[in-house]
């Protein structure tokens, strides 16, 4: 094996080719579902890998109405200078209205739950911001170098990541029905001193509140 094509490869094993996973990982579960033994990988309405359980015999059609309750992060994320708590703020509102706007015309939407009510239970486990994984064409040594330098001056491209576990729970008996786990991929940011906005992970929350609004048991 040729030095160069060998140190390309190794460079390849080590930092992937830029593909982040779309699965939460055991280890990352944040512990508001209480219980995870029975969640199995399963694909969205819009055909991204999910973390899901549903109860047998879960049918939404049965339900008339729903109570969303308004998102927390758990666990606690504590501010910083790229997510500040106005914009954590900002996110737990928006998904909270999100899945609210998904389910008009669906289900009635109430403040308390009834006979025939719905709850869900959103929690943002984390808004995680890493350095962007390293490109294929960086992995030829001169490039290697390059893209290390910018990320020890924090110039490297930041990759946005947003999770998520939801419960659903029977309103009248209060007995959870489905549970979900997922992790989205927000808009990348510019380099570690750009402050995230609610708008670099809208999309993600918008699509969350689509697959709630088509979910099939």
């Amino acid at each position: 094996m040729k030095p160069l094509f060998g140190f390309a490869l190794a460079g390849l094993v080590l930092f992937g080719s830029g593909c982040s996973s779309t699965i939460t990982k055991p280890e990352q579960y944040s512990g508001f579902l209480g219980d995870y033994s029975k969640l199995e990988e399963t694909m969205s309405a819009s055909g991204k890998p999910v973390m899901r359980w549903t109860a047998p015999g879960f049918d939404p059609q049965r339900y008339g109405s729903l109570m969303v309750e308004k998102p927390v992060f758990y666990p606690a994320q504590a501010p910083s200078d790229q997510l500040s708590q106005e914009t954590m703020d900002k996110i737990a509102t928006y998904m909270r209205l999100a899945l609210q706007r998904e389910m008009v015309g669906k289900m009635r939407l109430v403040g308390e739950p009834e006979a025939d009510t719905l709850i869900l239970r959103p929690s943002i486990s984390a808004v995680a911001v890493s350095n962007e994984d390293l490109k294929v064409y960086e992995v030829i040594p001169i490039a290697l170098l390059a893209a290390a330098a910018t990320t020890a001056a924090g110039t490297r491209d930041q990759e946005v990541a947003i999770y998520a576990e939801v419960e659903a729970l029977d309103g009248t008996t209060g007995e959870p029905v489905a549970r979900t786990v997922r992790k989205g991929q927000g808009l990348s940011l510019e380099n570690r001193k750009t402050p995230l906005i609610l708008d670099d992970v809208k999309p993600v929350l918008d699509e969350w509140a689509k697959d709630a609004r088509d979910f099939r048991p």
